[in-house]
């Protein structure tokens, strides 16, 4: 039997309005219906109607009507154009159970991390349901712009579930390089006309999947939180930052009345009653009790089922913009997380705490690869740090540096006596290098991991090792401060030492490495074997089958989700 979805009186009478309001402008004329008497002639109506259904989608950026809209109209176009506008998706007014597939598969999107309604969930429910119907007085079976409208919508919605499950729904950048993510029509195109060929839809699709481990690990965690998952009530979204402190306020408050927290029947609230209404709202939700709203009270209520979704989604888009492949042997540094690991053939060796930097001194993302250690490290400070904080702090007194135990040179190496220096002059830089000696008390602590990049960051040991036991661990200038540094330092060595018995080449002996640490003197350590090192932003992943939340520290989340899940 063939399936009938659940659709209203009210959503049936709807789509007949659709139908019957839909009318073209301009020189692209398209019926509001067409009834074929002969089932043998309803492909050459939908042929002649794909055509004019498509210039007038083109002339209004891929719209159909005012509620509909093709989401990729030129590849759709460029598709019935090389086929020459056949019916693709029904055969003597029947649906073709590569359709029904289709369909199905649109129902349980969101098990690809994929929103139904991107796809048109609805349109096809319906138009399914009306095919369905076999009563004498039923013509929509016979009516050819209703089955030219279900071609296009499913033609459309296996292009587009495509693009999105191969490189998702988030611009490329530079340090994701992903090299298939500007692949044109003619990529997509082949998978429908394979999909035709074969008569399957869902294991075909999944093929433009990325293939990384972690990916699939959080796609099939998916499941088990939709089980739970409560998507029936929809909450305001806060935006945070705010742009503009009004429309935030009443959105919070909008917000706040969802809950309970708020009498639906308050239309004005002075800020004296919303303090007092936040100090509830904090104490219920465990929060920092101050009585005001900032990130960590916007994060708490936009912390929904819905959201959670949301940002699942991102994540695995993530992935989507990321090579197929990665190297055998890397560091991966996930900043979200707080950790550390060292990967070989997709198994964690080990993992580290990490210090990583601050929401104003972020750490980048970026790709590379170990090119040397330094034992007990001097700290040559970024131009950054003394823009920001030592320039203030020198003006008021050159003796600062001493306090800190910074010393300053010219870059020749002669040292220079701050007090002899005019720092009033100075703004946006300065004609010396300020810098910290090596030594327990350094700010590198007693190991340095360098790496080729634009931003001079490095990973690096610490003199402030608390930190690590810390849950929020965003708080360092950008550098990435390692726990395990021991366990990353003789991980290299090794590597080094595999690579030079296989040359038949010379190794630092390791005695020399624990001798130098033990005399405390400064050394570089030539790293002969390639690792690369990755410094990624996920927000969601996976522990022992269960999805984990990080705290989206630097509003990468919020960003994506504001640019391309606004109206989830």
């Amino acid at each position: 039997m063939r399936y009938l979805p659940n659709i209203s009186y009210r959503q049936l009478i709807t789509l007949v309005v659709w139908v019957v309001l839909f009318t073209a402008c301009d020189n692209n004329v398209v019926q509001e219906s067409e009834i074929i008497e002969e089932p043998e002639k309803m492909e050459d109506a939908v042929a002649r109607n794909l055509r004019s259904f498509l210039n007038y989608a083109t002339d209004h950026e891929g719209k159909l009507d005012d509620s509909l809209q093709l989401h990729s109209i030129a590849s759709v176009k460029e598709y019935y154009s090389n086929t020459q506008y056949k019916s693709l998706w029904s055969r003597q007014e029947q649906l073709l159970p590569l359709a029904d597939s289709l369909i199905q598969l649109i129902e349980q999107a969101r098990l690809y991390g994929l929103f139904p309604q991107n796809y048109h969930q609805q349109p096809l429910k319906q138009l399914q349901y009306l095919f369905a119907k076999d009563t004498a007085a039923q013509t929509s079976r016979r009516d050819a712009v209703l089955w030219t409208r279900a071609d296009l919508l499913l033609t459309d919605a296996f292009l587009t579930i495509a693009r999105h499950l191969h490189k998702g729904r988030l611009h490329t950048d530079s340090i994701y390089k992903n090299f298939d993510s500007t692949l044109g029509p003619s990529f997509y195109h082949a998978y429908l006309n394979k999909a035709f060929e074969q008569g399957r839809v869902a294991d075909l699709l999944t093929q433009l999947e990325p293939r990384h481990k972690a990916y699939h690990e959080l796609k099939a965690a998916i499941g088990s939180f939709l089980d739970s998952a409560d998507f029936t009530k929809q909450y305001t979204y806060l935006s945070y930052p705010y742009k503009d402190s009004v429309s935030f306020v009443k959105a919070l408050v909008k917000r706040l009345k969802e809950d309970g927290y708020i009498d639906s029947s308050v239309t004005r609230l002075d800020s004296a009653a919303l303090a007092q209404v936040l100090v509830k709202v904090q104490k219920q939700r465990k929060l920092t009790v101050d009585g005001k709203f900032g990130n960590q009270l916007v994060s708490s209520l936009n912390n929904s089922d819905i959201e959670k979704f949301n940002r699942i989604a991102i994540n695995l888009d993530r992935y989507k913009l990321m090579p197929d492949t990665l190297p055998q042997r890397y560091i991966w540094v996930n900043l979200p997380s707080y950790y550390l690991q060292v990967m070989d053939t997709d198994t964690v060796v080990f993992e580290s705490k990490v210090v990583v930097g601050k929401t104003k001194t972020r750490t980048p993302l970026l790709s590379s690869h170990i090119s040397d250690m330094v034992t007990y490290p001097q700290w040559t400070i970024p131009n950054s740090i003394i823009i920001k904080e030592i320039l203030p702090a020198l003006r008021k007194n050159p003796g600062y540096l001493a306090r800190k135990g910074y010393h300053l040179a010219k870059w020749d190496g002669e040292m220079v006596d701050p007090y002899t220096v005019d720092w009033t002059k100075y703004t946006k830089g300065i004609p010396y290098k300020i810098f910290q000696g090596s030594g327990d008390d350094n700010a590198l602590g007693i190991m340095k991991f360098n790496f080729p990049n634009k931003y001079s960051v490095y990973l690096h040991d610490t003199n402030q090792r608390y930190l690590f036991k810390n849950d929020n661990r965003s708080l360092s200038h950008g550098c990435v401060r390692v726990q395990e540094w021991e366990k990353l330092v003789w991980y290299i060595y090794g590597l080094d030492s595999t690579g030079a018995v296989k040359n038949n080449a010379k190794t630092l002996p390791s005695d020399s490495i624990r001798s130098w640490l033990v005399r405390k003197e400064r050394h570089v350590i030539p790293v002969r074997t390639k690792l690369p090192v990755y410094f990624r932003y996920f927000t969601v992943g996976v522990k022992k089958g269960k999805l984990v939340f990080y705290a989206d520290i630097y509003n990468e989340d919020r960003l994506a989700r504001e640019a391309y899940f606004s109206s989830k």
